[in-house]
């Protein structure tokens, strides 16, 4: 291919970082990294240096997706493409671990510039929610069978929760100022504050391109649909980690004119009453985890489609 402008490229059919990232979910700071580091996915370019992409690099970019889905490092993903293997290697798992372990010990630390160091080479690396199912989600569960009775557990909890919050939000700052239309509305129906898997379901959502506003702190009946007439939400996120009352949670959320979807905990422990009530309720949804309720807004077309 010869170097056209960016506007002949265009024209033709190509396609520029933005608009990959668009179709795939992979964002084009790590569709750079891996162009870098490891010669995955490799643009054509303008004159004037400008990435183009075409549909066969998409293609290219969903198979990278499939194997990072099934656990195997980024590292690693190359050599299986061009072996045309079918599974991955014993070893897939080993990267992951080594970033877990290495986000344990500066948590047991109190390290946050170690935290922070580990999770951003990650998150260059990895897509939300790929990073979020490999790693976040198991951390966490690692993270709370450790503090079971252990001495320092809540000061560990403290200092993690404050980061990833702080950390999420800032991601979600920034995205916000980059978007326009309506938001999801998330909030904290949990007892605890400063929950990581509300602030991981709103990373999820905003990492679609979706503005998302958070209130991390349940709000009483009445106003959570006033809430949502004043923002112009699109649709209305509860996230509950412990068994609720069903009356109160009708009354909560039946004069939200919006569609509603309850996540966490409590949607297991109540399954299969509110799946009998999601019928008498209008628009309401349940999703058990973050990534579960990412992909059922996804599904009611209220985040942007992928490929």
């Amino acid at each position: 291919m010869t170097t056209p402008t960016l506007e002949q490229a265009l024209k033709d059919g190509w396609m520029p970082i933005r608009e990959v990232a668009r179709r795939t979910g992979v964002n084009a700071v790590t569709l750079r990294a891996w162009e870098r580091r490891y010669g995955l996915v490799v643009p054509h370019r303008t004159a004037k240096g400008h990435r183009l992409y075409d549909d066969g690099h998409v293609q290219h970019i969903q198979q990278i997706l499939t194997w990072l889905n099934r656990g195997v490092a980024v590292s690693q993903v190359r050599e299986l493409l061009d072996s045309a293997a079918v599974e991955p290697p014993s070893a897939a798992q080993n990267d992951w671990q080594l970033l877990a372990h290495g986000l344990l010990n500066a948590i047991g630390t109190l390290a946050e510039r170690r935290v922070d160091e580990i999770f951003n080479q990650a998150m260059s690396l990895y897509p939300p929610a790929t990073l979020c199912e490999q790693l976040l989600l198991p951390l966490l569960q690692t993270l709370e069978q450790r503090w079971q009775g252990q001495f320092g557990a809540q000061l560990e909890r403290v200092f993690f929760y404050s980061w990833l919050r702080s950390k999420l939000g800032a991601r979600l700052y920034h995205n916000n100022r980059q978007l326009s239309g309506p938001p999801v509305l998330l909030v904290n129906q949990s007892s605890l504050p400063m929950e990581p898997h509300l602030w991981l379901s709103a990373w999820l959502i905003s990492s679609a391109d979706c503005p998302v506003e958070v209130f991390d702190w349940p709000l009483p009946q009445g106003e959570l649909a006033l809430a949502v007439d004043r923002l112009g939400a699109r649709a209305v996120v509860l996230y509950a980690s412990q068994a609720m009352n069903l009356g109160q949670l009708a009354r909560l959320i039946g004069n939200c004119r919006c569609p509603k979807l309850i996540v966490g905990p409590a949607v297991r422990i109540h399954f299969d009453e509110w799946a009998v009530q999601a019928h008498d309720i209008e628009e309401l949804s349940l999703a058990d985890t973050p990534i579960a309720a990412q992909q059922r807004l996804q599904q009611l077309g209220l985040l942007q489609d992928r490929l």
